[in-house]
């Protein structure tokens, strides 16, 4: 690692497990204290890197499962922040989402094995809940006043949540369009929100202005590079599920999937999410308590499909688009972490889907009935599988993973257009008939 040697023993005495950042593009390498966000030699997004050894000398698989905690923070060990407090708060709820096994859908699509896990059972009800969790711990670590971050709902939300939870100052820019069931917990949280009158690619421009003229610590999302430290969480928790799946297979069709790797659908809008993923499995493979690295399959809305065509194209080239898609939580034009995202398929053997609109109402409507209340960007990755299952992307016999990154709560006016409306009857047991 470049830089001060003393700098490196202050933090290296503190926290062992974090060395530093290596850009995502030139590699250049930089000790905790020398950035903050980005490569300041071509702005790419850092990832943290972990001394794996350290780790590795220190804790085995089994000692993080047999921690007592059940949120994220059971793998404090193989986190670059040190324990934020909390106890006792929504800090400390946020991760360890339940996976839920979709046996009719799976027959629907002449698939075996499906399972999908519910980020929306998080604190705030999205998947973001992680990210934010990680990056409030890092805003105590350093002692800064003020967190910020642009959001189209969910990630400021989540932000919001997690500062109140442990009395954090938190500012919100938001766009005017975001859902007012979004902007609505941001304001119960006590945040402090400001409405663009523009687009979240304009807001993320302002909040990153404003950080730098007010001193306020930014969590912008593939920006800030914890915001990946929080969101890798989530494949630990597959990775200790999908272990104690295959303990558990009784049966010779079971035990068969299971030699398979697990494919994992994954809703993409900035990138952030699925790259967090990647990064999170790569941790486990570098400490050597996993062999075989999951597929990932990344799904966009055709109306924000800028990473989908470059990884299509062959290339990591993130061209901006003017994006447009129910699923707000995934409607961006320009991508903040496009070039990790591209990566997280292609060096796991996965793929691009895109879907439409109508194809994201569709798997709102079809996870419904089984209990499973999906926000358009999270039925979004669902619907994708739908479009892989008919294109044979996925065979019968492949495990599949399904990642719901928010509640339908989150949008209610999506969620009415995608099943029919109540029908209104007068007072009497006829009219009831009638209808039934």
């Amino acid at each position: 690692m470049q830089g001060d040697p003393l700098v490196a023993l202050r933090y290296n005495q503190h926290m062992t497990k974090f060395v530093g950042y290596r850009c995502s593009l030139c590699n250049a390498e930089y000790l905790p204290g020398q950035v903050t966000y980005t490569c300041p030699k071509d702005g790419g997004n850092l990832d943290v890197v972990l001394d794996y050894e350290a780790i590795r000398l220190k804790f085995q698989p089994e000692d993080l499962a047999s921690r007592a905690e059940d949120s994220l923070w059971r793998y404090l060990p193989l986190l670059p922040v040190p324990d934020p407090g909390g106890e006792g708060t929504p800090l400390r709820a946020a991760g360890w989402t339940p996976v839920f096994t979709l046996t009719r859908l799976a027959e629907k699509l002449g698939l075996e094995h499906v399972w999908l896990k519910d980020e929306s059972r998080n604190p705030t009800a999205s998947f973001k809940d992680r990210a934010s969790a990680v990056v409030v711990a890092r805003a105590r670590e350093i002692e800064a006043e003020v967190v910020v971050t642009a959001s189209t709902g969910n990630a400021g939300a989540a932000l919001a949540g997690m500062s109140a939870a442990i009395g954090q100052k938190a500012v919100i820019f938001a766009p005017k369009s975001a859902p007012a069931a979004k902007v609505a917990q941001l304001l119960v949280f006590g945040a402090k929100v400001i409405l663009v009158n523009g687009t979240y690619d304009e807001a993320f421009d302002l909040t990153i202005q404003a950080a730098q003229e007010f001193g306020w610590y930014c969590r912008n999302t593939g920006y800030n590079p914890f915001t990946a430290e929080g969101k890798k969480t989530a494949a630990f928790e597959i990775w200790e599920w999908w272990q104690a799946e295959n303990r558990e297979s009784k049966t010779e069709k079971s035990e068969k999937s299971n030699q398979l790797p697990l494919t994992i659908f994954v809703s993409v809008g900035d990138g952030n999410i699925i790259s967090g993923i990647h990064k999170g499995f790569k941790d486990l493979l570098a400490l050597g308590w996993m062999e075989k690295m999951p597929r990932i399959i990344g799904v966009q809305a055709e109306g924000s499909a800028a990473i989908a065509n470059a990884f299509h194209a062959g290339t990591e080239k993130i061209i901006p688009i003017s994006a447009n898609t129910i699923a707000d939580s995934i409607s961006v034009d320009l991508p903040r972490d496009g070039v990790r995202a591209v990566r997280a398929a292609r060096e796991t053997g996965g793929t691009y889907i895109q879907v439409s609109d109508e194809e994201i109402l569709q798997a709102i409507a079809a996870l419904g009935p089984l209990g499973i209340f999906a926000e358009p960007a999270g039925a979004t990755a669902y619907a994708g599988l739908v479009r892989a299952a008919g294109q044979e992307l996925v065979k019968a016999g492949d495990p599949v993973l399904v990642l719901n990154t928010g509640s339908g709560l989150k949008d209610v006016g999506a969620a009415m257009r995608a099943v029919a409306a109540a029908p209104i009857i007068e007072p009497t047991l006829e009219a009831v008939k009638r209808i039934l």
